[in-house]
């Protein structure tokens, strides 16, 4: 773990623990790997204004990774953004509300974009998008969005996935399941592993030089494409192929466990 130089990890099940805290003392950790010359990326399908309210006294220091890569922050400057074209984001909406069970988030760079209808869900939404505007129709709504989320009430994300999305979505898009109850599409290629390699490039890191965490699908990329990467004990069972390494729960805290390691290997 000398040869540690960039770390990233995923939130919701990985980072966090299920109450939706960040573990102990987690800035002092931030402070130590910076002053070890290791750069932190929070990789995330949290859009990047969620990501810097959640690290207020670091948020120009981290690497953001945001919507599962199609807004990449580095160090308060942004990196990239791709954004999905307006006929796309409106098909996809109309598609979700009428053949599925599912209800449409259209991700916009400055606020999430939901369905009046859709205000008993605000509580659920706001823990991720802390920006969000109510529309009419998202099927009608125009403005910069970088990708649709889809929130799935019933629990039934990955069934959802596997005989609507895919289908329909899989060839043209990055589609992934983000959990129990989400689905995230964003434009073809972008994903956490690809935005990771392009700023490996841009800092001049090797990929081995390179550790991440995660839990679901759409870490698989990122998980992929490091020379360390680690599951957490409550990961998806599916997700076993995509990481070499394994660590504790996020309950447990299990990448403070890890960070402990590296930090102890470079001191």
């Amino acid at each position: 773990m000398k040869d540690i130089k960039f770390i990233a990890t995923d939130m919701d099940h990985t980072l966090l623990t299920e109450a939706g805290t960040l573990p102990p003392h987690f800035g002092d950790y931030l402070d130590r790997l910076e002053a070890l010359g290791i750069q932190f990326a929070i990789a995330s399908g949290r859009p990047l204004y969620t990501l810097q309210n959640l690290f207020p006294d670091h948020k120009d220091r981290l690497t953001l990774i945001c919507d599962n890569g199609a807004v990449v922050s580095h160090r308060g400057r942004i990196l990239d953004k791709v954004l999905m074209p307006q006929a796309d984001y409106q098909d996809i909406a109309a598609f979700v509300k009428s053949h599925t069970d599912g209800r449409p988030l259209v991700c916009g760079i400055d606020a999430a974009i939901a369905d009046e209808k859709d205000r008993q869900y605000a509580t659920v939404y706001q823990e991720f998008y802390h920006n969000l505007a109510f529309v009419p129709d998202t099927a009608a709504w125009t403005g910069e969005a970088d990708k649709v989320t889809i929130y799935l009430p019933n629990g039934d994300a990955r069934e959802t996935f596997d005989q609507q999305i895919a289908p329909r979505y899989g060839g043209r898009f990055s589609a992934a399941v983000s959990g129990p109850v989400w689905i995230d599409i964003m434009m073809k290629g972008i994903n956490k592993g690809t935005a990771i390699q392009a700023i490996g490039t841009k800092l001049g890191i090797a990929p081995s030089q390179m550790m991440a965490f995660g839990d679901t699908f759409n870490d698989a990329e990122m998980l992929s494409t490091v020379g360390y990467g680690y599951l957490v004990a409550n990961a998806h069972p599916d997700m076993s192929r995509f990481a070499k390494y394994r660590t504790a729960s996020n309950d447990d805290y299990g990448v403070l466990k890890v960070l402990d390691q590296v930090i102890a290997a470079q001191s």
